[in-house]
This record gives C-alpha cells, sequence and structure tokens, in this order.
C-alpha cells in the first residue's frame, strides 16, 4: 500500500462547492466551518491503522475500504464507504483499522478536538454523532452474524443486494463495483475462488449478469431469497 500526501484546500466558498448538501438539514453541516478538502490517489492510504485519531472524514465522491492487517499478514476489509458516508467518528486515541482509497477520492476533514468541543454544546450534532454509533454497533452485529453463519451464497448475495442499495442513485442497470473481488472476498471472510465460484453459480441460475465493470441484478427477490437477511 503506497502512502499518499494528502492534498488538501481549506474551508472556502470554492471549496465548499464541492460539498453535496442533503435535501433537508443534517446535524452534521455544523462542522462544515471545520471542514477542510481531501483528495486521495487510488490505492493510496488515507490514513494508516494505529495512527493518531486525530480527524474525522466524510466522503464525497469515490469509495474508501477501512482495512485491519493482522500478525501473520492477513487482511480483513471492514466496509466500503462511498459518497455520503462518514468514519473515524467511532475511533478513540488511535484507528483502529487503516483507511484506504479504493478509487480517486475526495474528502472532507474535521478536526476531532473541534467536533467533540462542538457536540458538548450542540445537542442535535451530539445525538447525531450517537445515532451514528449506534448505526454502526449494528452493522458490526450483522457482520460478525453474516461471518458465522452464513454461507458463502448467502453472503455474496446479502452484498451485491447492499450495494445496489447503497448506489440506487446512479440509477443505472448495472452495478458498478469500484472494488476488485480480493476486495470483496477478504470483507466477507471468503477466498478470492469462492467469490468467483459464487457470482458464477448466481450467473448460471440466472440472477444476475456479469458485465464488465459490475454485476447486473436479474431477480431481486431471488437474491433476496438466498441473502437470509435478518429483520429488524
Amino acid at each position: 500500500m503506497m502512502h499518499a500526501t494528502l492534498q488538501t484546500r481549506p474551508t472556502s466558498s470554492a471549496a465548499a462547492m464541492v460539498v453535496r448538501r442533503p435535501a433537508t438539514p443534517d446535524a452534521l453541516d455544523v462542522l462544515e466551518q471545520f471542514g477542510t478538502t481531501v483528495q486521495v490517489e487510488r490505492e493510496h492510504e488515507v490514513y494508516a491503522q494505529a495512527d493518531s485519531a486525530d480527524y474525522c472524514w466524510k466522503v464525497i465522491s469515490g469509495c474508501v475500504r477501512t482495512v485491519k492487517l493482522m500478525e501473520d499478514g492477513r487482511r480483513a476489509v471492514g466496509e466500503f464507504l462511498l459518497a455520503g458516508d462518514t468514519f473515524g467518528f467511532d475511533d478513540i486515541g488511535s484507528y483502529d483499522l487503516a483507511a484506504e482509497a479504493v478509487t480517486d477520492v475526495v474528502l472532507r476533514r474535521y478536526p476531532r478536538r473541534m467536533v467533540e468541543s462542538l457536540a458538548e454544546r450542540h445537542s442535535g450534532l451530539a445525538l447525531r454523532l450517537r445515532t451514528m454509533a449506534l448505526t454502526n454497533l449494528r452493522t458490526a452485529h450483522d457482520r460478525a452474524l453474516a461471518l458465522g453463519r452464513k454461507t458463502a451464497v448467502e453472503r455474496i448475495a446479502a452484498f451485491v443486494l447492499e450495494m445496489d442499495r447503497r448506489t440506487q442513485a446512479n440509477d443505472g442497470p448495472v452495478l458498478e463495483l469500484p472494488m476488485c473481488r480480493t476486495d470483496v472476498a477478504d470483507h466477507l471472510g471468503l477466498t478470492v475462488e469462492t467469490v468467483c465460484r459464487t457470482l458464477a453459480f448466481l450467473k448460471r441460475e440466472g440472477l444476475i449478469a456479469i458485465t464488465r465493470t459490475g454485476v447486473q441484478l436479474i431477480a431481486r427477490r431471488a437474491l433476496a431469497e438466498l441473502a437470509c437477511e435478518s429483520r429488524h
């Protein structure tokens, strides 16, 4: 993994235009007064595992993966973060996982000391941060269930459906996946060979079509049945 020199631009009217504002106000918007725009090239680190957690982050464009390296060299991919997703808010002291750019990415970076100081005075922001932490905890529980109990077919089906839901704004016939199959395998606790075999199986069953840039979902209901997703 190459280490990048982060390209930053201080908050200004020009830089602020990069930020995609949601249709409804978000308590996180109050952080923009402290935000800096950061660009990171594909396959470069945003930060390393165990680095001091001095900043919190938001993805403006592109895809970021979080990564945990084990002592024996094995790698686990925690999450894939897309436009609008935040990360680093839950880390205390140091980053538990590294963050790496899957594609060229544009990020917003917020000093942690300012986030924490503002949260003490802004109840809306404090509630938003708490909700984010609880959502991340639920996601971690769901991930542990998938890795511990689901079959390879169930994991792949659930992953395809998850990515489809998260990228529906693209509104295209093909689900374009920015990550490689090695990333998917390390995310789902599978081998690359198993990922390839499972995708081929789903294609033979007529549930998906595999294109040069991604996957086309043909039978979403059948995929949902295969995924055995938990109900909340």
